[in-house]
Formats: structure tokens, sequence, C-alpha cells
């Protein structure tokens, strides 16, 4: 890769530019440039793509996205003691990358971004899930995005694509499922990355569906889905009688029983639910 792209190593550029790891960011540096251009293989073709990257750190991934012929990339980075190795990566790039200091959770990228788009990214742990939930429950649907691959913490890839009935299934399976096809395409072990952490991570590709699986008003979903599984030990009619007074019926007419618990659920089922509760 480094022969691609004419730059250092990612060793050498941690080293110049002094980017340890910062656990309060979340951070931990994939170095093998190999790896990085597999992940970015992930994504698909995107050549004819711009591509949203979040946390690229010194820039790794960026390097893969942009030697396997994105378009464009825009990578939003908050920690700007790496904007110096990513102002490198530009400059080998013209006109392909655009870095922004900045905040994903604060952040607007739709001004800066052409459709198609896709994102790829290792997402800082520390905001991963919350991230993922925001690009899953937008208002409108289709949303701004083609497709999602991103890096998770294992636990957290596995509780993406979980089924009903399994320990891992839950709110991050049930929204994922309604409106994408998630898989997991990779899997990473802790010594890939600078620190290792104590976890294995996977990498997730998610591609957007045309339509939800079901109809549901989305912050209804979310709200009852996340009520069923934030109790998920108690009975549903118990979990969620806080949604209705006449929640054991509108459970019964969704092809509930009362008494099941959240994991035993399907998606269909919830989106039933959800359909007979008010905004």
């Amino acid at each position: 890769m480094a022969a691609i792209d004419g730059l250092p190593p990612l060793r050498d550029v941690i080293a110049t530019h002094g980017l340890a790891a910062r656990k309060s960011l979340g951070q931990n540096f994939l170095l093998d440039l190999n790896l990085t251009a597999k992940i970015a293989r992930q994504a698909g073709d995107l050549t004819v793509c711009d591509v949203l990257e979040i946390g690229p750190g010194p820039g790794g991934l960026t390097r893969g996205l942009l030697a396997e012929g994105a378009r464009r990339v825009l990578a939003i980075e908050k920690d700007d003691r790496c904007l110096p190795a990513l102002a490198e990566i530009s400059a080998a790039h013209p006109d392909r990358l655009q870095v922004v200091n900045a905040d994903a959770l604060d952040f607007d990228p739709l001004s800066h971004l052409t459709p198609p788009i896709r994102v790829a990214a290792n997402l800082p742990y520390n905001i991963g899930t919350e991230l993922l939930v925001r690009w899953l429950t937008p208002p409108r649907w289709p949303p701004f995005w083609e497709s999602l691959t991103l890096m998770f913490q294992r636990e957290v890839a596995e509780r993406i694509v979980a089924t009903p009935g399994s320990k891992a299934y839950g709110r991050l399976a049930l929204l994922a499922n309604w409106r994408a096809d998630a898989r997991i395409v990779l899997s990473l072990p802790p010594e890939a990355f600078t620190p290792p952490p104590k976890v294995s991570s996977a990498v997730v590709h998610l591609t957007a569906l045309p339509e939800p699986r079901y109809p549901a008003d989305p912050k209804v979903l979310e709200r009852v889905v996340a009520m069923a599984f934030n109790q998920r030990r108690k009975m549903l009619r118990a979990a969620l009688k806080g949604l209705a007074p006449d929640i054991e019926d509108r459970l019964i007419a969704s092809g509930i029983k009362p008494t099941d618990r959240a994991e035993t659920v399907s998606l269909e089922q919830f989106c039933a639910l959800a359909r007979t509760i008010k905004g």
C-alpha cells in the first residue's frame, strides 16, 4: 500500500506525529495497510461514490478507501493531533479527500457529500452504537447512505445481526433488520490494533433496503423496542405497561402473548405493536 500511494508506513506516521491512541476518544489504530484495504473492499465499488469516514485517526482506512478508487472521501476527525497526518494524505490525492475537524455526533456531513454515498469507518468504540442507531432511524427513508461498512467490537457486531431467541438479540438487531440487510464480513483479533483492545472486533456491512420490511413510525418503534429490551427479563405486559393502559389487548392484537419476553418477539410483531401506539 505504501508503494501505491507513496506515503510512509503507518507506524512511521504515528511516530512522526506523536499519535499515541487515546482511550478517552475510543481510539484503536489499524496499522496494517493490507488489512485496511481489505476492509475498504468490503464497501463494494467506490469509484462512483462519495464515502463518509468517521474517526480516521492517522488515516489507515482512509488510504485504503482512496487506493480502492473512492471518488471522494469526507473524513470527520475530532482529534486535532491527527490533522497533519491526514493533510499529507490529502496532498497525495488532490481533490479526493476532505478532512473536517469536528465531533461526528454534532456535525451534519450532507452538505459536503454528493450521492451516491457510502459510509465506511473503524468507528471509535465510544460513539459507534449511537451513530449506527442514528443512521438506521432517520425520519425519512431511504437514507442518505447506500451502505454502511463499520467496525465494532465483536459483541456489538453479533448484536446487530442476531436473530430472535438468541442471547444477542435486541434493539440493534431489530433496528438493523427493519431497514437493512446486515452481515458480518470480517473478523479481526485484538493484535491487529495498536494498542490491542481487550476484545475481538468485526466489520459489519449493512445495505439499505428501498423500504422498511414492515410499516411503522421510526420514533414509535424505537421507543417500543427500547422499553421492551430495557427490561428484557420481564414479561412484555409489565415491561410495556407505560405505553398504554390497554397494553395487553394491543399485544394480543399484534400476535404477541402478554407473557412473552422481548427476545422471543419477531420484528414483524414489534412493528405491528408500534402501529397501535400513537407517536
